[in-house]
């Protein structure tokens, strides 16, 4: 089972091609080719080809100005929705991280305080709700230096540190699963990645809270993708190298939903994930620089 390439991307590739295929019937209403609408725009004519083919998504401005090209400004409104809940589907991170990383966490915390409960899965790297602030420091710093965007790291790592706050909520309930190899991945330091164990092992204890980890020797019953989250019953989120795919179609709630709980039916939780933790724990502080001696 492949959920994101048999839902998530078909879909949001779907929707971009259906309103291209709106903007060309404005042009040919128009009695326009490609080539004169693009020079009416001073466009390069590969960008009316691109956009009607659904090979690019439009800009708010794209759209509104292919409306006032083709006399069809009655018709703005409607394309600008249907580009809303485009961006909604798919949101480049290009578009949203443009101005940093703080303005994006801040949209989440949002989504997380109308959210009661959360499912997370993911199996190369510890979910923000549980990182440590190190942990999160290196999270925005690969990802500023991957992506080119805003270097806001700090304030980045504070408004996601203040997002955990919701942990310790009693109306909010969060099952997470992790595999093991989210725990060696050598995505940071080795103390930075300890601190990051220890938190874990803490967070398990928490009531509202069910860790379960996904150990080397398990045999999967559904195959290990991709990361995702699914919020309540009606969203789920999908982040990919160059977007977020936000998934609200009843199908593909419905798929990640049975994908979460074969994956969780084979977890590891309680004592048993903590001695997973505490197993990689020992096999890391090895790697660990040791603490100077008093009076060193």
């Amino acid at each position: 089972m492949r959920p994101s390439r048999a839902s998530g991307v078909t879909t949001v590739h779907e929707a971009r091609g259906a309103l291209g295929q709106r903007l060309r019937e404005l042009r040919q209403r128009a009695g326009m080719t490609g080539r004169q609408l693009a020079e009416s725009l001073s466009w390069p004519p590969s960008k009316v080809s691109k956009l009607e083919n659904g090979r690019q998504t439009p800009t708010a401005e794209d759209i509104r100005d292919w409306t006032g090209a083709t006399a069809a400004e009655d018709q703005s409104e409607a394309l600008l929705t249907s580009l809303h809940t485009l961006d909604l589907q798919y949101a480049e991170w290009q578009r949203q991280l443009r101005t940093g990383f703080t303005s994006h966490q801040s949209s989440i915390a949002r989504l997380d305080a109308r959210t009661r409960f959360f499912r997370a899965f993911e199996p190369t790297v510890v979910p923000g709700l549980l990182q440590t602030a190190g942990y999160a420091r290196e999270r925005f710093t690969q990802g500023a230096t991957t992506l080119k965007v805003p270097h806001d790291v700090d304030e980045a790592v504070r408004v996601r540190t203040q997002r955990q706050e919701i942990l310790y909520r009693p109306d909010k309930r969060f099952h997470f699963v992790l595999t093991e190899a989210a725990l060696r991945f050598r995505l940071c330091a080795p103390e930075v990645m300890l601190g990051q164990l220890d938190r874990l092992i803490s967070l398990s204890t928490l009531p509202n809270v069910k860790l379960g980890i996904i150990g080397f020797g398990t045999r999967y019953d559904v195959a290990p993708w991709h990361g995702f989250w699914i919020l309540d019953h009606d969203r789920v989120m999908v982040e990919t190298y160059s977007a977020e795919l936000n998934l609200a179609q009843p199908s593909e709630v419905k798929l990640y939903g049975t994908a979460f709980e074969r994956l969780a039916a084979v977890a590891a939780y309680g004592r048993a994930a903590r001695a997973l933790i505490t197993q990689v724990t020992e096999d890391l502080s090895a790697e660990a620089p040791e603490a100077p001696a008093d009076g060193e």
